[in-house]
């Protein structure tokens, strides 16, 4: 049988520097960072404050510039992009999830669910927009505005929202951070289930080991270098893993 050659990584980085400031008020966010997320698995992004993890989802994700190093979602470097090749590239190729929702008041769940590809003037595939829609769970909710909604369940049409155009990586930052234990596993379940079930690629920021735990691969950033990485996380061992790390600042 014919070897079947690995699909290319969802997103990578090469020798990535992210350096803020100048002269001796420089703060270096990230420091030489060459990472990258396969395609179709979940990983989480974690370190402690001021590792530079948010840095790296930002600019791994187009929505900041590298001071140098190369950044690439599938085989497209990002350095060759303008700012409209940028902003197609979001549109088209990238889904967010950040700590807050950033729903539209006035829109029910389905108009925010379908906002992104109304903007693009693009039409949506129904077979996947109800696939993601019945992942998500909100099937009965879809009339609902946001004020109608519990937190968690905004939560999950910022989800769907993010997956509707069908992007190469949806990035996460804290998507569990503004909500309670219940409405957050709500969340991660979702996200690992659009990975599994769905094909996606989630590269997810988070503080919380419970939230890692939900991913296929955890990376560690400290001090804006790449410092290890879990496969099949428990909560424990990410636990673990961040004492080590603790000590080993120290």
């Amino acid at each position: 049988m014919p070897v079947t050659a690995p699909a290319p990584p969802a997103a990578r980085a090469q020798d990535l520097t992210r350096v803020y400031g100048a002269g001796d008020t420089a703060v270096r966010a990230l420091d030489g960072v060459t990472v990258a997320f396969a395609t179709g698995e979940f990983t989480a992004i974690m370190g402690p404050s001021g590792s530079g993890k948010s840095t790296l989802m930002h600019t791994m994700a187009g929505l900041d510039t590298a001071s140098s190093g190369e950044v690439w979602i599938g085989e497209t470097p990002l350095s060759g992009l303008g700012d409209k090749g940028l902003t197609a590239l979001r549109r088209d190729a990238v889904g967010f999830v950040f700590q807050q929702f950033n729903l539209l008041p006035t829109l029910t769940a389905l108009e925010n669910i379908r906002l992104p590809l109304d903007i693009a003037g693009r039409k949506a595939d129904p077979a996947w927009l109800d696939e993601v829609i019945a992942a998500v769970g909100l099937q009965d909710r879809l009339g609902h505005r946001p004020t109608e909604l519990s937190g968690g369940q905004q939560q999950r049409v910022a989800c769907a929202r993010a997956l509707a155009s069908r992007p190469a990586v949806v990035f996460a930052d804290e998507p569990t951070g503004n909500l309670d234990s219940r409405a957050g596993a709500e969340v991660l379940g979702f996200l690992q289930r659009s990975v599994r079930e769905l094909g996606q690629t989630v590269v997810m920021v988070t503080h919380d080991p419970v939230a890692a735990s939900y991913a296929d691969r955890v990376v560690f950033l400290a001090d804006g270098r790449l410092v290890g990485e879990l496969r099949e996380p428990t909560a424990d061992s990410v636990l673990d893993e961040i004492k080590r790390l603790e000590r080993g600042a120290a």
